[in-house]
């Protein structure tokens, strides 16, 4: 396996099918190999009853260690969810009433829409491009992505830590389009979420959060028996027995999703976040500098071009977001893909 610093290579390719074209992580990433064939090996189980509900334990305790690994985190702070909107709801629900939340006008939808939905806060919502600017001694709670969906905007993430800190200000920050490829210690926010179904190359229903020790006032609002010690002692009964760590804000989880992700996430946890980064980005801005654009420190890019068809009969898979075509590089893609879309749009890469 490969240590932080070295390229991803032919070792780390051959551990997924080879799709050509495929620049679409940034809206489904795509299995390991190993991946596919622990699902199918689970589901094979299941068909033949082998399998007991807590034989899927492991896999979830598995899942949770990979992903404190990606973002640089101790275990005891993160938690599992089965999709980002649960994080931010919790979130809003934990703030009492008449904080003010501050949040970008361009954000993705389930990391602002339980904040905006919540009548008893104040949400001032503002163009992301100021929205640090805008961070003061009366804001609560700033809600952010780590890496916005639409276009790959990484937000300073130094500067969003500095300025929550200097104002008193607590911090949200979703981490879906960021885990996997672009380094990120969690811990530096109060909480953060992750659908792990992009960049985590995860089955849909998987997911993290991660709250920072001085965050308390974090409210467990959907308790259940998975957010116990031993939630097989958690099944009936009173009183409420809650985990003393981020398990507490479990939710019960989606077992297949999770046998699935235990492999991913450890796959991605060993090759390493900086490796990630910097073949992802690196292939990003190969493809920028053919298309005469700036270079930028996204593994995300967006297209202001009438040519997504002409991209799409091709076989190239990306998304169009807030009228762009984006275009997402990661570990499994190569030069050929860049250099297939700089040719459709008639460029010559370097």
């Amino acid at each position: 396996m490969l240590h932080n610093g070295v390229m991803p290579d032919d070792s780390v390719t051959a551990q997924f099918a080879p799709v050509r074209g495929y620049l679409n992580t940034a809206s489904l990433g795509l299995p390991p190999r190993a991946t596919g064939e622990a699902l199918h090996a689970a589901l094979d189980d299941w068909f033949h009853g082998r399998w007991d509900a807590g034989d899927f334990d492991v896999h979830v305790d598995t899942a949770r260690a990979a992903y404190a690994r990606v973002v640089d985190v101790d275990v005891a702070r993160v938690g599992i969810l089965s999709q980002v909107s649960t994080a931010s709801g919790l979130v809003a629900a934990s703030l009492p009433e008449g904080s003010r939340v501050l949040l970008a006008e361009e954000e993705f939808s389930s990391t602002i829409y339980p904040f905006l939905n919540d009548t008893r806060l104040d949400v001032q919502a503002v163009p992301l491009d100021s929205l640090l600017d805008r961070i003061d001694d009366r804001v609560d709670l700033v809600v952010v992505s780590a890496v916005q969906s639409a276009d790959g905007r990484v937000t300073d993430l130094d500067a969003l830590e500095a300025a929550a800190k200097a104002h008193g200000v607590r911090t949200f920050v979703d981490l879906s389009q960021a885990s996997g490829w672009l380094p990120v210690k969690a811990d530096r926010f109060d909480v953060t979420a992750c659908g792990a179904y992009k960049w985590l190359c995860s089955p849909r229903g998987s997911g993290f959060i991660t709250v920072a020790e001085w965050a308390d006032w974090v409210r467990p609002v959907y308790p259940n028996w998975y957010s116990g010690p031993d939630p097989w002692q958690s099944l009936y009964g009173t009183p409420v027995r809650l985990a003393s760590d981020a398990r507490r804000y479990n939710v019960s989880p989606a077992w297949f999703d999770f046998v699935g992700a235990a492999v991913s996430v450890s796959l991605l946890a060993d090759l390493g976040v900086e490796t990630a980064h910097r073949h992802s980005v690196r292939l990003a801005n190969r493809l920028r500098e053919a298309l005469g654009m700036e270079p930028s420190n996204s593994a995300i890019v967006a297209l202001d071009t009438p040519h997504g068809d002409r991209l799409r009969e091709a076989g190239v898979k990306a998304a169009i977001r807030a009228g762009k075509v984006r275009l997402s590089f990661y570990i499994y893609n190569t030069d050929e893909d860049v250099d297939l879309v700089a040719d459709l749009l008639g460029a010559a890469p370097a």
